[in-house]
């Protein structure tokens, strides 16, 4: 029972020192998932006395009006014997309490930290754990006493307040609710009972002790309800005999104290009965055993919580990326690998492995040729400027065969008309590329981690897109201008020769070609653009292809790398800078996860021993 016990107690402290708790969020965390006992009691029943009898030390601020004025956490570990006893705050995890009356200090001095030196409440709990021989293994919440009123110096609210932060604690179903009620007073009026039976009607998980029963009125007991009587439990009543105040003042030991409960309960006629399960001692005894038996009971549903958070954690890991290394050589590696993600999915963007390359087909098999069909040759083969090319050709004489500079000056001007086409292709497919880096950084995740080395990475890129745009541009112009100053004689020599294509020398030189032989020569040069755009559109596509696809693909950070290693490691640290707000994110859900597979070990390992 102590090591399991134990090791929700080592879990619930790990739980707490990473925040890992859920008193403020509604997600279920492993913290809400152990279980815990929450005292609840009102004002003055006596919840601190109970709390010192069952630790057997005087450690709790004492007073009138509201003295617990912040939630404490009270993690009791059962040491070996012998051994010294000692206190630890959460909030000062290296410095040992071994003077108790520094613990009652401190926990009033931390509380005047959170509220001021004031009698308002905060729902900022205090973690104290307590190592000693002398108690049991359990984890207590010493929650404000409830009120009816408020008292001078606090807020109207703090009623509510008090209560909704009592419920915020009893209502999670993992939560055992240690209900302090003085036998003084008429039971009806509990404030204990009254807020456990709202949030645990059925009485399931309400243990309910019984105080100040040495201060009845004579003639009266409290037999009806330690026997269940007057309210009936799922468990039984415990009552116990506090320390008075005068013995409080006399310094009176939890060794003495205890030794005249079990007295009065013995010597009492009324509980004589009773007397084996009543007193502190007995309380404490219990508390451990039914914590023991709610932890058994929820170690699957725990189990369950801790596999589910895991695969959670190392998902956000995951996407959070693994810290960088501290050396030059590890900083430069993890940049170099980074790259290559990068690469790597530009990559499969152009083959086809992801969303995205199938645009540039689309260039070459719909843009570059429905450019092409497009073009107007109305300006260049008018009859005007056949007319006008032809005869200025011819110089100050007729020609005597064909007016072949005619069509070279013709063909030459209507073929020139294609280097739009050409340029426009060149940047359509720039443009889908530059768009592929820009979706290849957004997936890969470890150039969201590092956004220096995201926008370098970037710039490169682009930088070495333009220059190959810029040595695609020159290949694809260059193949319009081959065209434009060498023509293919085959397809003029197999034209049919017209007799009258030499004309007549002897009209003027304006009259010297009459409109159906121009509109042939049109046809002609027509002919032969059509013929030269069929092989552009598929020689352009090959040479875009060839600067700027294949050169993308083989070295587009090539640039990058050379400069990447002429940098100083104060320069690639630069590169590696992170947001400080993900490195701390990251580190909590390392501590987090470690701690939660620590957890899963630990109770798998109990869990198979049952």
């Amino acid at each position: 029972m102590d090591n399991l016990i134990s090791l929700v107690n080592k879990i619930q402290r790990a739980c707490t020192a990473l925040g890992d708790h859920g008193e403020a969020s509604a997600l279920p965390t492993l913290w809400d998932s152990l279980p815990a006992i929450a005292v609840v009691g009102g004002q003055s029943s006596g919840k601190s006395s109970v709390l010192e009898s069952v630790v057997g030390k005087d450690f709790l601020p004492r007073g009138s009006g509201i003295v617990t004025r912040r939630p404490l956490v009270l993690q009791l570990h059962k040491s070996d014997e012998g051994t010294r006893e000692y206190a630890e705050f959460l909030h000062l995890p290296r410095k040992r309490f071994t003077d108790f009356a520094a613990v009652r200090k401190e926990i009033q001095d931390e509380t005047d930290r959170e509220t001021g030196r004031t009698k308002q409440i905060s729902s900022v709990p205090i973690h104290l754990s307590i190592f000693s021989p002398n108690v049991v293994n359990l984890t207590l919440v010493d929650l404000p006493g409830l009120t009816k009123v408020a008292v001078e110096g606090q807020p109207e609210s703090i009623v509510q307040d008090i209560e909704n932060m009592v419920r915020s604690y009893i209502e999670k179903p993992n939560c055992i609710i240690l209900a302090i009620s003085p036998a003084n007073q008429d039971l009806a009026t509990s404030d204990a009972i009254k807020i456990s039976r709202e949030v645990d009607p059925t009485g399931e998980r309400t243990l309910g002790v019984l105080t100040k029963i040495d201060l009845m009125d004579k003639g009266t007991n409290a037999v009806d309800i330690l026997e269940g009587k007057s309210y009936r439990l799922k468990f039984p009543w415990v009552g116990v005999v506090n320390r008075s105040q005068a013995d409080i003042n006399k310094n009176v030991d939890m060794i003495a104290a205890r030794r005249r409960e079990r007295e009065y309960f013995a010597s009492t006629p009324e509980y004589r009965h009773l007397a084996h399960r009543m007193g502190s001692e007995h309380l404490a005894k219990m508390l451990s055993k039914h914590l023991e038996t709610v932890i058994k009971s929820r170690i699957p549903g725990i189990q369950s919580l801790i596999s589910k958070t895991i695969v959670e954690l190392e998902t956000e890991l995951s996407r959070l990326g693994r810290p960088i290394a501290a050396d030059a050589g590890g900083k430069l590696y993890s940049i170099m690998e980074i790259c290559r993600l990068f690469d790597q999915n530009f990559r499969e963007h152009l083959d086809g492995v992801r969303s995205g390359g199938d645009k540039v087909y689309n260039v070459f098999d719909n843009q570059l040729p429905a450019a092409l069909k497009r073009l107007q040759f109305d300006r260049q083969l008018s009859m005007e400027n056949i007319k006008k090319l032809i005869t200025e050709a011819d110089g100050y004489q007729p020609h005597l065969i064909a007016p072949e500079q005619g069509y070279r000056r013709l063909i030459e001007s209507t073929l020139v008309t294609i280097r739009g086409p050409a340029e426009a292709a060149v940047d359509a497919v720039h443009s889908i590329l530059k768009d592929l880096v820009h979706k290849a950084i957004g997936e890969t995740p470890e150039l969201k981690q590092y956004p220096g080395l995201r926008v370098e990475v970037g710039n490169a890129a682009i930088e070495s897109l333009d220059r190959m745009r810029d040595q695609s541009k020159k290949a694809a112009l260059q193949l319009v201008d081959m065209e434009c100053c060498y023509l293919t004689v085959e397809f003029f020599r197999k034209l049919p020769q017209d007799v009258e294509k030499g004309g007549n020398p002897t009209q003027s030189i304006f009259d010297r070609y009459h409109e159906t032989y121009l509109r042939r020569i049109g046809t002609t040069i027509l002919s032969y653009v059509n013929m030269v755009c069929a092989t552009l559109r598929h020689s352009i596509p090959k040479s875009i292809v060839y600067c700027q696809v294949r050169e993308a693909k083989r070295s587009l950070l090539d640039f990058f790398y050379t400069e990447l290693g002429k940098l100083e490691q104060k320069r690639l640290s630069a590169l590696l800078n992170e947001d400080p707000a993900v490195m701390e994110r990251r580190s909590a859900l390392a501590k987090r996860l470690e701690l939660y597979r620590s957890a899963q070990a630990e109770i798998d390992t109990v869990a198979w021993s049952k």
